[in-house]
């Protein structure tokens, strides 16, 4: 299958306007849109076939509260880590919309999921967890392209989280996502606009040898 060149422009743009998004309306996301997204995030690539991968819809209040108590305790405990300048200019960041996403997605990788029959991780069992991020990568990109926002909160207490959700142990957390409508669009990403770290050149990530 090849893609013509106006797909490819398309894709551009999409990765490009692929945002971290904290600050969203509070319009709900259609059923059939989310389902949508989430059909194409379990189309991701896996090691094995083995598709660990597990969606978990928050919707219960006292979890959300629960959530987003275990952020507030990360977030000022990583607020106290950095020196006098760089805390003021963390604590100036938005870094989760926990409050406003209609729609809280927990995602977690089954460590122990006998699909796949453990072919390509017997050296390597973090391919496992680097499948689900193949999954949330692609779950992101579906709902951008549906006008969605999506915020990957990682301050966060895994197990605090998967033990609010009454989850079983081999659940292990990969990502906590906030979707929804974003309040604004920005053709720079939020961290480069409030100045905390700009990006490094493209050559910096290639080394060759």
């Amino acid at each position: 299958m090849q893609f013509d060149a106006g797909f490819r422009a398309a894709l551009a743009d999409l990765v490009a306007w692929r945002r971290d998004v904290r600050r969203f309306r509070v319009d709900p996301v259609p059923e059939a849109v989310l389902r949508e997204c989430l059909a194409m995030a379990s189309s991701s690539p896996s090691v094995g076939n083995s598709q660990p991968w597990r969606f978990v819809r928050v919707a219960d209040p006292a979890r959300r509260a629960a959530v987003a108590a275990s952020f507030e305790r990360c977030n000022a405990a990583a607020a106290a880590s950095y020196p006098d300048a760089r805390r003021a200019a963390y604590t100036r960041l938005k870094l989760a919309g926990l409050r406003e996403a209609p729609v809280h997605l927990a995602v977690f990788c089954d460590a122990v999921t006998p699909i796949g029959h453990g072919l390509g991780r017997a050296t390597m069992p973090e391919m496992l967890r680097y499948s689900v991020v193949c999954a949330v990568q692609t779950f992101w990109l579906a709902a951008r392209a549906h006008g969605l926002g999506v915020g990957w909160v990682s301050i966060l207490e895994p197990a605090e989280v998967a033990a609010c959700l009454d989850l079983p142990l081999a659940y292990e957390l990969v990502a906590y996502l906030c979707v929804g409508y974003p309040i604004e669009e920005h053709l720079d990403p939020e961290l480069i606009r409030h100045g905390w770290q700009e990006r490094t050149a493209d050559a910096d990530r290639l080394i060759e040898r």
